[in-house]
């Protein structure tokens, strides 16, 4: 949803009757419906829209947090929401949101059971992460990148094992290798190794991810808590504008 369509509904639902912008509204506006549309010409001065009518949301609307997201419910008119809510200072009251459940959810997790990949004293990143996703697998070659630049992190890693069929015997390999550093690397690659390692601690780390997973309610993969926020997916920008700030704190160190 585009920056305007949210403080849209940032507006509306702050408004005494709910309403959406509607395209090609013919009907008259009721004067409620034409006291919200002034409200929000006045609350958000930059926004142009073009249309502005009835919605078919009605009654209170409730937030919950689903997989990683925040989402509103209308119960009255059955109506399910994904959007980003801003209030009339233009502040993200849904990132907040998810800030608050990721700093809660933090408590489920023990440092001490993660794979560490990456250096002592980087900055330190939390990854939920899938052998077989290819999205993880574009965040690995990022993070190369980031440390052939100067701009190494320290991951902690947990796996997440029932998305790919495969994706539990892979991270039983890796942490059943000589070297789980290597192997990790070395699967993200692409790598298929001919056998398998097998190993019970790797095999009870497994298990234990997993439910550390389902305490934390991760869905999806990656999924990463940076500097005590969750980033779903791989969400370059984000990622790189928390290195820069990184470095910057570096740079300011005496």
């Amino acid at each position: 949803m585009s920056r305007s369509g949210n403080l849209i509904l940032a507006a509306l639902l702050c408004a005494s009757a709910p309403a959406y912008a509607q395209e090609n509204s013919a009907e008259p506006l009721t004067a409620a419906a034409a006291e919200a549309q002034r409200q929000l010409r006045q609350t958000f001065t930059n926004l142009t829209f073009e249309d502005f009518g009835p919605a078919p949301v009605s009654g209170p609307i409730y937030q919950a947090i689903a997989g990683g997201r925040v989402i509103y419910f209308a119960p009255e008119s059955e109506h399910l929401l994904f959007a980003a809510v801003y209030d009339k200072n233009g502040v993200n009251l849904t990132a907040l949101a998810l800030d608050a459940s990721a700093s809660k959810r933090l408590g489920a997790i023990n440092p001490a059971e993660a794979l560490v990949v990456g250096p002592a004293g980087a900055p330190k990143v939390i990854e939920f992460t899938d052998p077989d996703c290819p999205y993880c697998q574009a965040l690995e070659r990022f993070w190369l990148a980031k440390e052939a630049e100067g701009k190494p992190v320290q991951r902690l890693i947990y796996f997440v094992s029932g998305i790919h069929p495969q994706a539990a015997a892979k991270a039983e390999h890796i942490l059943c290798s000589p070297d789980s550093q290597a192997a990790f690397k070395s699967v993200y690659a692409g790598a298929q190794p001919a056998t398998l390692h097998k190993c019970r601690p790797g095999a009870e780390k497994v298990a234990r991810d997993a439910e550390t997973v389902r305490k934390m309610g991760v869905s999806g993969t990656p999924t990463l808590f940076v500097d005590g926020k969750l980033i779903s997916g791989f969400q370059q920008a984000e990622l790189e504008a928390f290195l820069e700030t990184e470095a910057k704190k570096g740079q300011s160190s005496p």
